[in-house]
């Protein structure tokens, strides 16, 4: 008998595998308390995005300062995504979610009675801490809850509506800050935090009736450097890490922190205008993300192609925008450039892409940490950066956005590096997982009995 070998990255098929969780409208309901969890993190997350003027001016700081708050709190970020997803693997999504809200919430209200820098910045480092806990939880239950062959569409849907809550920054937030004040605009959008908790402790659960995964033993350290070495070892987790650093920080630094004040101060919009753009790019990633999970979801092998033509897009318009002859780009070219970003966060899903079939169910978790990393350090890295450099330049906004070059050519010089060995790992694995089934498949029908007809060759249930 001869079977056909999947695609790389293809999922088996889901009758080839008897516990597959049964998705449905009970793991919609379920994964959509988990995404809420994101969906405030990431309002609570790029809420300083709206407010770094009102930062500089409160606290009295300049842009090196000011970049501080975001490169601590993605420091935090990236440095507690392999330890959250050990904990994802070994404790379960409701325990983290809990505490990952706990911790942002608390965040957050610090953020708002802060009365210095220093007590402001410890703030944002507890924010960072609590929203490092969201996403690897809510993509961990999405593969308890729904099929794998999901798996592409529903990773991309989580990042599409958790970051939605940049709306939430842009358009309500904003508002609030300069309607309300500082204290009450960050202490009012805290309470979606208690919000999110209830819920969370009240409807959240961690895999379907029926379908707990087998205990394990976790022999302390051993267990941790085993799952960390092991994930590592695949060359598709490097190449996932690798295509999350390239694609993902350049929207981060602009929405994060750095857009508004280049809109404001170096194209001399108003805020209003920026705040505009800044919706823009939320507005096309929520749209790009839904393009890449049906197109991924249909053919993987356009990962690559989609990544790679995210990131060469995405230089060419920040090229034309830099070098822009006169002092201010023209709206037209500004709002391509905003829309063209929107594909970043999108983008850098696709590395999931690459870590989830090249490692087993348990330790999803510690590879999605490995991978999530990628991007966080990049845009930390690109918000000191542009920071130090607009105080050693005067504000030239051109030579420090600059450094977005560096790391993109680091990024892709990697990616190209890994992508062969990486595939062809992915393809091996699949072959592997194919044959397992059909062997599994065949040997659990039984042969012909006597008196029977027999047939013309093996008998096999493979679909």
């Amino acid at each position: 008998m001869s079977a056909s070998l999947p695609k790389p990255g293809t999922p088996l098929p889901a009758s080839a595998l008897p516990v597959d969780p049964p998705g449905g409208r009970r793991a919609i309901a379920v994964w959509s308390v988990g995404v809420s969890v994101y969906f405030v993190a990431v309002i609570f997350r790029t809420s300083l995005g709206v407010a770094g003027l009102d930062a500089a001016e409160r606290y009295d700081i300049g842009s090196s300062a000011l970049s501080t708050f975001s490169i601590l709190q993605l420091l935090v970020y990236a440095g507690m995504q392999i330890p959250v997803g050990l904990l994802v693997d070994r404790f379960g999504t409701k325990r983290v979610l809990s505490m990952g809200a706990v911790l942002f919430t608390a965040g957050q209200l610090g953020f708002a009675f802060a009365p210095s820098f220093g007590t402001a910045l410890a703030s944002r480092a507890l924010l960072g801490c609590g929203d490092a806990m969201t996403f690897i939880s809510v993509l961990r239950l999405g593969t308890r809850w729904f099929p794998p062959r999901k798996g592409a569409v529903i990773a991309q849907l989580a990042g599409l509506l958790g970051q939605a809550g940049n709306l939430v920054s842009t358009l309500v937030l904003s508002q609030l800050l300069h309607g309300l004040g500082w204290t009450k605009a960050f202490a009012g959008s805290a309470a979606a935090g208690v919000v999110v908790l209830v819920l969370v402790q009240l409807f959240l659960k961690d895999h379907p009736e029926g379908q707990a995964p087998a205990p394990a033993r976790h022999p302390g350290g051993a267990y941790v450097r085993r799952q960390i070495a092991e994930s590592w070892r695949e060359p598709g987790t490097r190449l996932g890490l690798w295509t999350h650093f390239t694609t993902q920080f350049p929207a981060m630094m602009f929405l994060l922190l750095w857009g508004m004040p280049f809109l404001v101060e170096a194209q001399g919009l108003s805020r209003g205008t920026a705040s505009w753009l800044l919706t823009l790019v939320v507005g096309a990633s929520l749209l790009f993300g839904l393009v890449f999970g049906q197109v991924i979801g249909r053919n993987p092998a356009f990962r690559l192609r989609l990544a790679l033509g995210t990131v060469g897009g995405v230089l060419v318009v920040w090229t034309a925008t830099l070098a822009w002859p006169a002092d201010h780009a023209p709206m037209w070219l500004l709002v391509t450039l905003c829309a063209m970003l929107g594909a970043c966060g999108p983008a850098s899903l696709i590395g999931l892409d690459f870590s989830r079939p090249v490692n087993p169910p348990e330790r999803q978790g510690t590879a999605s940490g490995i991978v999530n990393m990628g991007g966080f350090v990049a845009s930390m890295l690109t918000l000191l950066l542009v920071g130090v450099l607009l105080d050693a330049t005067g504000d030239n906004y051109r030579a420090a956005f600059s450094v977005v070059y560096v790391l993109a050519a680091v990024g892709l010089s990697q990616i190209l590096r890994l992508r062969k060995k990486a595939l062809l790992r992915e393809r091996e694995q699949a072959r592997t997982a194919m044959a397992a089934v059909v062997t599994s498949s065949s040997a659990a029908v039984p042969g012909p009995r006597h008196g029977d007809q027999a047939a013309d060759g093996p008998v096999t249930t493979a679909r």
